[in-house]
């Protein structure tokens, strides 16, 4: 697209330069043919143009006067650099190009996952590279709230938010200490900007599998996997230390758990409680496992970022800035040009515009009429 956009440039530039910048002044037979609006009005006075070119001036602009064997031509134009938007408009489209280039060349993306009170120095990009960061980030703080919720399903996320702190050679940087950081308000330092992009839990979790004497106790990483005396496996897909929120009538801590059978198939899912054994053997006895029990854990959450740095960027917002300037200027701002050319008791008016046909009729006919002799007043009568 680049070099069909320079191909049709280059062609047509130096035809339209000279259209504009060196326009011919002579209003010919092809010119009358080819304009726009023309008409012919007699002329009684003489061939002095000074007043056609006074009002020229004022109507258009300062005329460029020419004699050509018994006629005097005149010839006035209204903004000739209107012609290059077009040209614009192919500049900036390619500008936004070489933007995202040396966005795509120079720049990166990635994620990095920092828990509460933790600090990140490096993030991976999307090919797996770990990058450092070239300073620190800490995540002082994570919360989330939520949604009421709608008919005993989980309520859904309303608002994450990231308090984060920058520091650079064991310094706090100024006007980033707690730092909020929430979703379409990103944080931007030193060319590098990051997004809040997801979350999660980290922690220890502690299961107790069966009853009695023969129970056994796990401990089970958040979002992690074991496996069970049966040999099937369990999966930890959340957990909380208190219940209420979401699931109305029950309190303590609980877990949403995954079994995969050892013989295959589907996997059983289920919650398990810390405070309502009576619900735990239940949801044993309808599935058929051993009765699981949540004991709690000790669990905080982290913020997961979106790692960008883009130094094409302002190169591409000012590809759409000139792109915006250029197509206003191509529509609404038209190059316009008057011709007149004085013979003998006649005088013969042409005028063209790129764009905007019936407003430039318009006032073209307003200029035929301030063209018009104005009847000379009449004297009083002294006797």
């Amino acid at each position: 697209m680049s070099a069909n956009l320079l191909a049709c440039s280059l062609k047509r530039l130096p035809q339209v330069w000279r259209t504009a910048f060196k326009p011919a002044p002579l209003l010919t037979a092809s010119v009358e043919r080819s304009a726009t609006c023309c008409q012919t009005l007699p002329f009684e006075n003489d061939s002095n143009p000074d007043r056609l070119a006074t009002l020229l001036t004022t109507k258009l602009g300062r005329p460029i006067i020419s004699q050509q064997d018994d006629q005097t031509h005149l010839f006035a134009q209204r903004r000739p650099w209107a012609r290059l938007a077009a040209y614009l408009v192919h500049f900036s489209i390619i500008l936004i190009f070489i933007g995202a280039i040396i966005g795509n060349l120079f720049g990166y993306k990635g994620f990095v996952a920092i828990p509460e009170g933790e600090t990140a120095t490096s993030f991976t990009d999307r090919q797996g590279n770990v990058r450092p960061l070239g300073f620190e980030l800490r995540c002082d703080q994570f919360t989330v709230s939520y949604y009421p919720a709608q008919d005993g399903n989980n309520p859904m996320p309303k608002e994450f938010k990231s308090i984060l702190t920058l520091t650079e050679n064991g310094k706090e940087v100024p006007g980033y200490k707690h730092a909020r950081l929430i979703v379409n308000e990103p944080l931007t330092y030193r060319g590098i900007t990051f997004y809040q992009s997801s979350y999660g839990t980290t922690g220890t979790h502690q299961f107790k599998i069966g009853e009695g004497a023969t129970a056994q106790t796990l401990t089970l990483a958040s979002d992690g996997t074991t496996h069970l005396p049966d040999g099937s496996s369990m999966h930890l897909v959340e957990a909380t230390q208190d219940v209420a929120p979401f699931l109305p009538g029950k309190n303590g801590p609980a877990a949403r758990i995954d079994i995969h059978p050892a013989s295959g198939g589907e996997a059983l899912e289920l919650i398990v409680f810390a405070k309502h054994p009576a619900d735990n053997r239940a949801e044993a006895a309808r599935l058929g496992l051993p009765v699981i029990s949540y004991l709690g854990g000790t669990e905080r959450f982290y913020t997961g970022l979106q790692v960008n740095k883009d130094p094409g960027v302002w190169v591409v917002w000012a590809g759409c800035l000139l792109l915006c300037l250029a197509l206003y200027v191509a529509f609404f701002m038209p190059h316009q040009r008057v011709w007149m050319r004085i013979e003998e008791h006649q005088l013969t008016i042409a005028g063209h515009t790129t764009r905007g046909h019936e407003p430039f009729r318009q006032w073209f006919n307003a200029l035929i009429i301030d063209l018009q002799p104005q009847p000379s007043a009449p004297q009083e009568d002294n006797q």
